[in-house]
């Protein structure tokens, strides 16, 4: 096959993967073995970074101590207030608000939740601190030195190692609801106050069954995105 050919085949195996790619809020409960595990962070490690820093690491949870995690985790955000290491957006406006809104009416459709039933909105939120039933959660973090810089260059890591899971037939979702208790997590990691915790993945095998996978969110445009300047 010619350099054409190949370039066409690669794209297509892409656009596949990115179409496919979910965030998966429904799981069966049998774990990823770890040889997947590792062969997924592999792929995800060639992600480029600033200087080629590669400032993230991660600690992924399993077992017993994500079981304990998952009994422990409702409670303290019901009681501790948010603190994340990275400030949160100052406002959601505009279009921005508008995709926010359409995505949580879609989750809250489909799954039985009726607009203005803040006990059963409640609910489903919880369900981000009971990490929608994954068998394992990645928590990423980056160095305190390399600031907003490092924590973008996770984020480039992050949508790699989802992309990777996709090529591997494993689900996920990125969860900034898990950052917001920081000190969860150092406990529980025994993280120093040099590592800034960027956001949770909650990955394992999708329940194709479960009600909140049954809907996908819309894209903007290109035409939205690009502006060409010649």
């Amino acid at each position: 096959m010619n350099a054409v050919g190949d370039a066409a085949s690669d794209e297509e195996i892409l656009v596949g993967l990115v179409s496919r790619r979910f965030s998966c809020r429904g799981y069966r409960p049998d774990p990823v073995p770890r040889s997947i595990i590792e062969r997924i962070a592999g792929i995800a490690q060639r992600t480029a970074s600033w200087c080629n820093a590669q400032p993230w690491q991660m600690h992924i949870i399993g077992g017993g101590a994500l079981e304990r995690a998952r009994q422990e985790m409702p409670e303290h955000a019901r009681v501790h207030e948010p603190t994340p290491d990275l400030d949160w957006p100052n406002a959601y406006e505009g279009i921005y608000l508008e995709r926010r809104r359409e995505c949580g009416l879609q989750l809250y459709a489909a799954t039985g939740v009726k607009r203005g039933d803040r006990e059963a909105g409640g609910r489903q939120r919880l369900q981000n601190f009971r990490f929608f039933g994954a068998p394992h959660v990645a928590i990423v973090t980056t160095d305190r030195l390399l600031g907003i810089y490092g924590a973008i260059d996770c984020g480039a890591y992050v949508a790699n190692f989802m992309l990777a899971a996709q090529a591997n037939g494993v689900a996920s979702i990125a969860q900034a609801a898990l950052a917001a208790y920081p000190e969860f997590w150092r406990k529980r990691l025994s993280l120093g106050g040099d590592r800034l915790i960027v956001c949770g993945i909650s990955f394992g095998y999708e329940d194709s069954a479960h009600p909140a996978n049954r809907f996908r969110t819309t894209r903007a445009s290109t035409e939205d995105v690009l502006r060409w300047v010649d």
